[in-house]
């Protein structure tokens, strides 16, 4: 099993969003096209009348799909408290497991699972319940990180900040072809600058996996810049 997909520390990653915040503020400073406005874009493009968002943290992205869309938007995280602030926002959330969605078949036009696919323990199983409950032809939007995301920050370690991706760009097409019977790759790569070594360190301190790597992240002078290497995949059911 990978860290990234160790149900106990998920869990415990996932109930506040302190550390999930510092992460989130580093990337305002991206470069390059949006894997948030591509997959947004993904789903605009099937005009959505209901949608299941897995891994719905905070709710923004629901929020909007509800808001812009008009699609009814159902939510579903393991942690109470993302699913709190997610119906705090109006949206319909629930605490569940995408292994074991209770919904009936068919039960939606698309889905999306944001950053979060690696965090799944049985992959395949979570796969298989996806397709399950969309319609024939419906479509999952699944938005993931290379494993060579931010190599010029983790290679400062020279192989002690390697950590490896359940679900990437590398291995994602893969693993959905094995439930959908169509999967696009939409790449949204581009740039995060970390304007000093105390930016990189406290960046590293809220990782999921690497935070004990902080303390010993290699001094560097000025900014860094990192290649943010992110791709959204586009699946379709099978009709």
């Amino acid at each position: 099993m990978s860290p990234l997909n160790d149900l106990e520390l998920v869990r415990a990653e996932y109930a506040d969003e302190s550390r999930f915040a510092v992460r989130a503020a580093a990337w305002r400073n991206a470069t390059g096209p949006s894997p948030r406005e591509t997959a947004f874009a993904a789903l605009a493009e099937v005009e959505p009348r209901r949608v299941l968002e897995v891994g719905c943290g905070r709710g923004e992205l629901a929020e909007r799909i509800a808001g812009e869309l008009g699609a009814e938007v159902v939510g579903l995280d393991q942690s109470e408290r993302m699913v709190a602030l997610t119906r705090a926002r109006g949206v319909e959330a629930l605490v569940g497991d995408v292994q074991e969605l209770t919904f009936p078949d068919a039960s939606f036009d698309a889905a999306v699972a944001a950053w979060m696919l690696y965090h799944v323990p049985d992959l395949d199983r979570a796969l298989a319940e996806l397709a399950r409950v969309l319609r024939p032809g419906g479509r999952l939007v699944a938005v993931t990180n290379s494993d060579r995301n931010l190599h010029e920050l983790w290679g400062l370690y020279r192989g002690a900040g390697t950590r490896s991706n359940p679900f990437s760009v590398e291995n994602g097409a893969e693993q959905l072809a094995r439930h959908f019977a169509r999967v696009e790759r939409r790449d949204s790569n581009g740039t995060v600058t970390f304007p000093d070594w105390e930016a990189a360190r406290i960046y590293v301190a809220a990782s999921v996996t690497r935070r004990d790597l902080a303390d010993r992240l290699p001094r560097f002078e000025g900014p860094l810049v990192c290649s943010r290497i992110v791709s959204v995949f586009v699946a379709e059911a099978a009709q």
